[in-house]
């Protein structure tokens, strides 16, 4: 900037110097609080991506079946379809709507209770059908149960397979 177009514009030059010094710093704030933001973004989506993950053996090891079942029968809505603890036959009472599209799935939901009959068989799979859906059936993806709500799920899903294999025998 020269002395000469800052008188040009009608500014004094040492005001037109710090107006341009203060362009400059706002930019410089709003490109760093970009940046900043960006980089929340990242490591937040990485926080997510990492929540997301299957559990690991002592995740698992700290499963809670109890919690899983107020879950399964609760936040979950697992119980819509699959029946209130796993009894296909014990489902709630639903809006009529809901009811008549639930019955209309093909293929229909799992009876979790028997393990001859379910199609995913490691919690591996259990948990990415949880998380993500299950393509081809009317399982569809879950992503507001945090990790240890679906590892304890899956705790309860195994008490279920259990109690329904101990009285098929």
């Amino acid at each position: 900037m020269s002395r000469e177009n800052s008188l040009e514009d009608g500014l004094p030059y040492a005001e037109a110097v710090l107006a341009e010094r203060a362009k400059g710093d706002a930019m410089s704030r709003v490109f760093y609080a970009g940046l900043v933001l960006s980089g929340l973004v990242l490591c937040s989506g990485n926080l997510v991506q990492a929540g997301r993950q299957a559990p690991n053996s002592s995740a698992t090891a700290q499963a809670d079946a109890e919690r899983g079942r107020a879950v399964f029968n609760g936040k979950g809505v697992c119980y819509y379809c699959h029946g209130i603890d796993g009894r296909k036959d014990q489902r709630p009472e639903l809006a009529a709507d809901t009811a008549a599209l639930i019955e209309q799935l093909n293929p229909p939901p799992s009876d979790l209770r028997n393990r001859k009959g379910l199609r995913l068989t490691n919690d591996k799979a259990r948990f990415n059908a949880i998380r993500e859906g299950h393509p081809g059936t009317g399982m569809f993806p879950d992503t507001t149960m945090s990790t240890q709500e679906l590892t304890d799920i899956l705790a309860y899903l195994a008490v279920l397979r259990s109690e329904g294999s101990a009285k098929r025998k």
